[in-house]
């Protein structure tokens, strides 16, 4: 992977764990965008790349479907509440405990995969951070949905000027 796109990937997943280390809103959009972009990345870099194999796919979707898992661990421990009469939601001491524990074991099973015989480049970044933000994100969704407190509204995008027209 680019060098560039990996310390890019790594410092929006830095900017985010402090948005909610801090607490922010809750919006389907924050919820769900990031991490359906970084799994489809993921997905295309695995479909274009040369050379993988059927193997290479018997190991990515255990793989994702671990990160999923994993992700889904950390949304039960992120703290839901109403603030301003919406949902907010922020990240505990405990959920940086299973961040730590979920990065050792995704690096101790593509570690494993690869051992046995995975090509490194069919498990890209961008797949096993997005599934993880996707577990996360569809846990949070639960319980955000039970706790009858809406969901944020919709901010409008810092670049939404550039699809607005001049009258």
């Amino acid at each position: 992977m680019n060098g560039w796109l990996l310390a890019a990937i790594v410092a929006a997943a830095l900017v985010l764990v402090v948005k909610r280390l801090k607490g922010e809103p809750v919006t389907i959009r924050d919820l769900f965008a990031g991490p359906a972009v970084l799994t489809g990345l993921g997905v295309l870099f695995i479909a274009k790349a040369d050379g993988v194999t059927g193997t290479d796919i018997a190991w990515v979707v255990p793989g994702a479907l671990l990160g999923l898992g994993l992700g889904a661990a950390r949304g039960t421990l992120v703290r839901l509440f109403e603030k301003e009469g919406v949902l907010w939601q922020r990240y505990t001491g405990r959920t940086f405990l299973v961040v730590i524990a979920s990065l050792l074991i995704s690096a101790g099973y593509g570690a494993f995969a690869e051992h046995m015989g995975m090509h490194p480049y069919a498990r890209p970044t961008q797949l096993t951070i997005g599934v993880s933000f996707l577990g996360e994100s569809l846990l949070i969704y639960y319980r955000a949905r039970k706790t009858g407190t809406p969901f944020a509204p919709e901010q409008e995008s810092p670049l939404a000027f550039l699809g607005r027209r001049s009258r």
